[in-house]
């Protein structure tokens, strides 16, 4: 995979996923804008690109507002003259069931997962345009965002906002030759090392490097960071060019698209339909056979 020439943002890249992405990208020859709130995070990850024989500086912001993002591709622009890619991986966890969920948890979240990745974006795009030589928009879903997720009102409606934008997105940029895609990842991070189905494999594979077993890397599609970063610089590369819209799961030993909401179910009443109309066929016609949601959980 080849990235050289190519200059790429990566939005919470001080570590985690984003560090990931970030080396992926920096290996296959991009520049890379490191973004993170934590300053020694962000300059730790560029010691670390750079001495692999990459190029990379450090952007210290919170995500979410236009300043921020207008920031990033700025510095995109002083540290290497121009800006290809776009990733946006920045995000928080305020993890609440409705009736205890505040609105500083909803607010944060939204505000880092959903206004940041629009800011961000914008940003890009308004830079990609100017430079008339298409880009890569790559964006961070979440199963959450797909199925629902138990106490994450805010997490999963930021993720599924994403989603859609991204699918706008891929009408709205093609005349530029810009693509648009979400990266649906499930890997071992400070997010999902909370789950307790995932904490003690995550824990044995940081303290001792013990290997994640088949059971989640086949299974449950679930694997290192490492895992997803390979999609990262594929779809930010010349051979993805025609992909675009798409929501990609990855995890593990585990590659996927995800389904666009359809209809799969129609009836149809002369004259309209009434309640007690809609009760009477809801079970034998569109009815028969609802939807699933959640997460199912992974089978070890």
């Amino acid at each position: 995979m080849d990235l050289a020439g190519k200059v790429a943002v990566v939005t919470g890249s001080g570590r985690g996923l984003g560090l990931a992405y970030a080396k992926a990208m920096a290996a296959a020859g991009a520049a890379v804008v490191i973004n993170d709130v934590d300053a020694e995070a962000a300059a730790g990850a560029v010691k670390e690109i750079e001495a692999a024989g990459g190029r990379a500086v450090a952007e210290v912001a919170a995500v979410g507002t236009t300043d921020a993002a207008e920031a990033l591709v700025a510095r995109a622009m002083t540290g290497f003259g121009r800006l290809d890619v776009m990733v946006t991986n920045a995000g928080v966890l305020r993890d609440r069931v409705l009736w205890k969920m505040t609105d500083d948890d909803f607010d944060t979240v939204v505000q880092v997962h959903l206004r940041g990745t629009f800011t961000c974006v914008r940003a890009a795009v308004n830079r990609m345009r100017e430079q008339g030589e298409g880009g890569r928009i790559i964006v961070a879903g979440s199963p959450a965002g797909q199925r629902g997720n138990f106490g994450q009102t805010n997490y999963a409606a930021a993720k599924a906002g994403i989603a859609a934008m991204v699918r706008t997105w891929a009408m709205e940029l093609s005349r530029a030759g810009i693509t648009a895609n979400a990266v649906i990842p499930v890997a071992a991070t400070a997010m999902t090392k909370t789950i307790p189905a995932f904490a003690a494999h995550v824990e044995a594979l940081e303290q001792h490097g013990t290997p994640l077993p088949d059971g989640l890397r086949k299974g449950a599609g679930f694997g290192t960071a490492e895992d997803v970063a390979g999609l990262v610089a594929f779809l930010a590369s010349d051979a993805a060019q025609q992909v675009t819209g798409q929501c990609v799961g990855i995890g593990g030993d585990k590659l996927a698209l995800w389904s666009h909401p359809q209809e799969i179910s129609v009836a149809y009443a002369d004259g309209g339909w009434s309640a007690d109309a809609i009760a009477a066929a809801w079970p034998v016609s569109v009815g028969r056979h609802t939807e699933t949601y959640g997460i199912p959980a992974p089978q070890l």
